[in-house]
């Protein structure tokens, strides 16, 4: 397991213990000496959950460089640089902090033509489990699955470069009318060209930035460890959606149906694009002799237009088109698994959107660069992002994972996520760091409260540190989003089994 570049803490400061004012039942602000505040979204037992540290690393980042906005999200705790479950918002500067070392993780749902009645035996369940691992490795490093993906080195590297094209998704034996449903399907380079991505890739592999490069490429079609899973939902409407399904049935959900829900990212390959990145920029700081902003040599940075941030912005595409063509053959081999254990069954890929990015969006006309740090994209209907998309006029599905047993949820944004940078949180946020929660969890109550909920999981003993209780109540982040304004409840998922591996967390 690698060393963090830092830990991941706010730099101890003398200054005054910070707090959030609040403004309404869900929202408050952090001011800022000379700047506008932050913007904090959660009901009050979310707000007093974040933490001096939290709130301090959201100072440092609304004080770093260009930065012109700073949202801080109810799901928020301590990350590297600014918090987990934030967004930054710069016109003139990109941050690798923000995005962090697991470059566009990113959540997937697949709908199946299956009532839950059809999955409620455990044997058959368990069968699925089954056939699923038998396809898709999970835990860190690479690991080779009887029936997984056998992709030639050179559709690998084209799929880096080209993204979702349909051509791409037919030589990863992927349906090409998913793509339709990717928050990005095809994503260009820093000069607006698919070109400059291939000639980066050639850099990244004749510097040697990426350790064991192949074997790195071979794991296309795999989950990482810690918190990435893979999990059979039942899908449940919220009261709204039963009364008036419209948004449901334009995302394909089905109430009372069966689901799959997937948590993944770019895996060793985008970990190490960003951790390279992090120290070529931290070195050429030290050189420069430039200040690291507030102290912390996780903020930073690169001035747009620069060699620096267009090195950054490449390796961040490279990595996300992983990420992307990651979950796409992920859905593929799950719906692989189903038939084979359900003869005849049908998936419906339903959406894909990722939470740790940095992109180019128009805010209050003018063009930005959003940093999404554990924060998901949340574009109401008529955005006009979404325009000839098959959610111009819903809004796209949010999806958010709690834990399995308060369940996950698909969301849509409202006009009031204008008020958030059009982003919300990116699921429950943690609530005890890993450490602590092996340290003070009880194994045997946790895998008792699963068993009582009826979920089966691929795991001897589920990991005390994604155990339920690790994490915020979900309920309470939910909350927090609908009574601000950002989004509304579409549909809970319900876990009926989960695949993940015991290891620690690529991410």
């Amino acid at each position: 397991m690698k060393k963090s570049p830092v830990s991941p803490a706010a730099p101890k400061s003398d200054a005054a213990p910070l707090s959030v004012v609040p403004t309404g039942p869900a929202t408050g602000l952090l001011y800022v000496d000379g700047r506008s505040p932050v913007r904090v979204f959660g009901v009050d037992s979310i707000r007093k959950s974040f933490g001096e540290d939290t709130l301090r690393q959201a100072v440092n980042a609304r004080l770093a460089p260009g930065v012109v906005d700073v949202v801080l999200n109810p799901d928020a705790h301590v990350g590297y640089g600014a918090p987990i479950g934030c967004v930054m918002v710069s016109p003139t500067h990109i941050y690798p902090g923000p995005v962090g070392v697991d470059i566009n993780c990113s959540m997937s749902l697949l709908q199946f033509d299956l009532d839950a009645n059809a999955i409620a035996d455990k044997r058959l369940r368990r069968a699925l489990v089954d056939a699923i691992e038998r396809r898709v490795p999970t835990g860190a490093g690479y690991r080779q699955a009887p029936l997984g993906r056998k992709i030639p080195l050179e559709t690998l590297e084209r799929a880096l470069v080209e993204g979702a094209t349909p051509e791409i998704c037919a030589l990863l034996e992927v349906n090409p009318d998913w793509a339709n449903r990717l928050e990005d399907a095809v994503r260009v380079g820093s000069d607006g060209s698919v070109e400059s991505l291939a000639k980066r890739l050639d850099v990244v592999k004749r510097a040697g930035t990426v350790k064991n490069y192949e074997a790195k490429l071979a794991q296309l079609g795999s989950y990482g460890g810690g918190n990435h899973f893979g999990e059979c939902e039942i899908v449940r409407f919220s009261d709204a959606e039963k009364r008036n399904p419209t948004v449901a049935q334009t995302f394909g959900l089905v109430d009372g149906g069966v689901a799959f829900l997937s948590h993944c990212g770019s895996r060793g390959f985008g970990n190490e694009l960003a951790r390279a990145q992090f120290a070529t920029l931290q070195r050429k700081f030290e050189t420069w002799g430039t200040p690291f902003p507030s102290g912390d040599k996780q903020l930073v940075y690169a001035p747009l237009g620069t060699p620096e941030a267009n090195d950054y912005l490449d390796d961040i595409t490279l990595g996300a088109n992983f990420a992307t063509l990651n979950h796409l053959v992920i859905n593929s081999l799950v719906a692989e698994a189903f038939a084979e254990v359900l003869p005849g069954v049908a998936a419906r890929f339903v959406y894909f959107v990722s939470h740790n990015f940095a992109r180019r969006e128009i805010l209050d006309g003018a063009p930005v660069y959003v940093h999404r740090k554990g924060a998901t994209r949340a574009y109401p209907a008529n955005h006009f992002a979404l325009k000839d998309t098959p959610f111009a006029a819903t809004g796209h599905p949010i999806l958010l994972p709690g834990n399995p047993t308060q369940g996950s949820s698909v969301m849509v944004a409202l006009d009031g996520a204008k008020a958030s940078c059009y982003s919300i949180n990116h699921g429950a946020g943690r609530a005890l760091g890993r450490r602590e929660a092996v340290r003070t969890l009880d194994q045997k109550q946790i895998d008792a409260e699963l068993a009582a909920a009826d979920i089966l999981t691929n795991c001897r003993q589920y990991p005390k540190d994604e155990a339920p209780a690790a994490y915020k109540d979900f309920n309470e982040v939910l909350r927090s989003v609908e009574e601000a304004g950002l989004a509304r409840e579409v549909a809970r998922l319900k876990a009926a089994f989960v695949i993940k591996d015991a290891d620690k967390a690529d991410d």
